[in-house]
């Protein structure tokens, strides 16, 4: 049988016979060595003008592919925005160094890839493991990591791709901010407090609402509300009503006047009468709510804000 080699590593595989007088030299170079090098060996790969780095692959003797792990250096956006490191098409695992020290845009990118499968974005300054399973290249999630569920935690660029935290996390904010930062979901504070600063405010829009015969207000969608009527109203039962919540409604005549408003039962007046609108062409009155439960709502009407 001649000597052949292995399909991942291409380690020398001795026919029988083969190399008499010299089977120690070749079981050391073409075995021994190279299973040291996809083991342990650390190789520099430098990029340059070229769209695709193709790693060496050699039966029996040194080469990049075998490498355990790669550092890449040099620099992408020149000729190219993306350089392809291209590996065999054999089944293995590295361990990436991106050291490239220069990219023109966020748009450049250096990939891993094999000659036809999915191809992995080495993100700048990253040091990785990816897997080839001799087709496609993939990167570890955070799942394999020990950090959660790829849904849950995935940390991206993405909106959805920002790995859970806690409240202990706020203390890294910028004290410094310049441009606006919106955190979605419920933002508690639990035995302490939640102070504005001297130099800072703390508000809440007015949202507009839709002037029809019934009006409702969706208290999901803020605190503060503000409605134009062209008729006379009643202003049905708030949707996401939560107890505790507090705001307005500022109600607002039309260039017209004298339009009226009846209430939906959940809200609730002092004496158990319902106020009536100043009637003046274009008068504002405001409905100060605070809300008891999803379905009493207490309010009082101050009147004629012109």
């Amino acid at each position: 049988m001649a000597s052949t080699f292995t399909s991942r590593i291409r380690l020398n595989k001795q026919g029988d016979g083969d190399n008499p007088n010299s089977w120690g030299v070749v079981l050391n170079d073409g075995v021994i060595s190279l299973v040291d090098d996809a083991i342990a060996a650390y190789t520099t790969i430098s990029i340059g003008s070229a769209a695709t780095v193709t790693l060496s692959a050699v039966n029996g003797a040194g080469d990049t592919a075998r490498s355990a792990f790669l550092e890449v250096k040099g620099s992408v956006g020149g000729t190219n925005t993306t350089i392809t490191l291209e590996i065999p098409s054999n089944s293995k695992s590295y361990v990436i160094n991106n050291k490239v020290s220069a990219n023109t845009t966020a748009s450049d990118i250096v990939k891993i890839k094999t000659a036809g499968g999915q191809g992995y974005d080495i993100p700048f300054g990253s040091i990785g493991l990816v897997i080839c399973d001799g087709t496609s290249v993939f990167a570890t999630n955070t799942r394999g990591q020990g950090f959660g569920t790829a849904a849950s935690a995935d940390i991206g660029t993405g909106t959805t791709d920002v790995p859970d935290v806690s409240i202990a996390d706020a203390r890294y904010v910028r004290s410094s901010v310049t441009a606006n930062t919106t955190v979605r979901g419920d933002f508690v504070v639990e035995a302490g407090s939640l102070k504005v600063g001297t130099s800072a405010r703390a508000y809440n829009p007015i949202t507009t609402l839709t002037d029809a015969a019934s009006i409702t207000v969706d208290f999901a969608l803020g605190n503060n509300f503000l409605v134009t009527i062209g008729g006379n109203r009643t202003l049905a039962a708030p949707t996401n009503a939560v107890a505790g919540q507090t705001g307005q409604i500022y109600v607002v005549q039309d260039s017209t006047g004298s339009r009226t408003l009846a209430y939906n039962g959940v809200y609730q007046f002092v004496s158990g009468a319902a106020p009536t609108l100043s009637t003046g062409a274009s008068d504002v009155d405001i409905l100060v709510y605070s809300t008891r439960s999803a379905t009493t709502i207490d309010a009082a009407l101050l009147k004629n804000f012109d």
